[in-house]
């Protein structure tokens, strides 16, 4: 490939010389071999810490602004019990475990059985059997003064002789005493019990880390099981929560995929790696005795080798030329790596090998044909 470069060169260049002495020349081609190269790297980050749950992209894929990367998984809350929302103290970006110092919780859940009885077996109708309270079963209720308010329940707790039922059914006074059966009925055999009635507590929810998105608002009605928040590990930039789908910001060629699917990510740790197209380049090696007719600034033309038909060619520029020699271990004359600007399209990728040219009648080439000429006639 050197040599083929080479022989271009000199061809080039004898036809430069030949033309410094005619009226109006126009400056010769030069051409060099070349391939796409990356610039700079930059880095997709979490905004905050997680498990990935989605890896969207993998190494070697193109990527467009707004793509979506990754996903992280978050921490969902849910209704423990049915009932109304009350007390919503939390929002997105904030962390529950300050929330729920201040507060008590991130978010209370008035229970849609509002009231809750205390009671004891001490006025069970006398009977070993009646005395023996099972957690779970369903009890009856009446009003101890003239059993118009009735209802039916469920004992929750169990503690020697005391025991708690929620009210599942009925409408009752607070404080007020009820006589607790086993039978629809009320038959006074099947009375286990007697208690008052309370308002039944708001349930907290109170959660970890800190809250990406809230689902529900004050006073909102929910089932048991229903979402209610969502939460990450970490916190949070202030109140800004930006969600758990991560999108690129630039168009770009992926190189490294740093977390794969499953992978624990901190606050600002690396997901991918990418070239953005805005910095991929062109590298070429340029021969000592060419660096007199390659200067930054000039523009070029860009032939791919893949584009056999010369369909698809592209300009640049000439963006620097190293100071340091591209292979200090190298045999012969020494050579130096030149990067080309350009603005690439889907159809280029990475690697790819292409020819660049100079520009006739450019006046950054005919400035490269001026040198030659200043450096006086070619020695026999």
């Amino acid at each position: 490939m050197r040599q083929i470069r080479s022989v271009r060169t000199i061809m080039a260049l004898a036809l430069a010389l030949a033309l410094l002495g005619a009226p109006g020349a126009q400056a010769a081609e030069l051409y060099f071999e070349g391939k796409v190269a990356g610039g700079e790297t930059l880095s997709v980050l979490a905004p905050y810490g997680g498990i990935v749950e989605e890896m969207a992209v993998s190494v070697g894929e193109r990527i467009e602004q707004g793509d979506l990367i990754a996903k992280l998984a978050t921490t969902k809350e849910f209704a423990p019990v049915e009932g109304r929302v009350a007390g919503v103290f939390g929002q997105p970006g904030d962390n529950t475990e300050s929330v729920a110092e201040r507060y008590g919780a991130v978010l209370f859940i008035e229970p849609l059985h509002k009231y809750t009885i205390s009671a004891d077996t001490s006025k069970a109708y006398n009977s070993n059997q009646n005395r023996v309270i099972h957690t779970g079963e369903v009890v009856y209720l009446s009003c101890t003064s003239d059993g118009t308010h009735q209802g039916v329940g469920v004992v929750t707790k169990v503690e020697n002789s005391s025991y708690t039922v929620e009210v599942t059914a009925g409408e009752f006074y607070l404080e007020e005493t009820v006589n607790i059966y086993r039978k629809p009925d009320y038959d006074s055999k099947s009375r286990i019990g007697r208690g008052t009635v309370a308002s039944t507590a708001a349930v907290a929810v109170k959660g970890t880390g800190s809250i990406l998105k809230m689902h529900v608002q004050t006073g909102d009605s929910v089932e048991r099981g229903q979402l209610l928040f969502e939460s990450v590990s970490g916190t949070l930039d202030g109140l800004y929560a930006p969600g758990n789908e991560i999108r690129s910001e630039a168009s770009g060629i992926v190189t490294a995929v740093d977390a794969g699917m499953g992978a624990s990510v901190d606050k600002g740790g690396k997901l991918i790696t990418y070239y953005p197209s805005d910095f991929m380049r062109i590298e070429i090696a340029v021969a000592e005795a060419d660096l007199a007719y390659v200067v930054p600034g000039m523009k070029v033309g860009i032939e791919f080798n893949w584009d056999v038909n010369q369909e698809h060619r592209m300009e640049g520029t000439i963006s620097e030329i190293s100071y340091n020699v591209a292979d200090p271990e190298a045999e012969g004359a020494p050579m130096y790596t030149a990067y080309v600007d350009f603005t690439p399209d889907e159809s280029v990728r990475l690697g790819m090998t292409v020819l660049v040219y100079t520009i006739d009648g450019h006046d950054s080439a005919v400035q490269a044909s001026d040198v030659a000429a200043d450096s006086g006639p070619a020695e026999d």
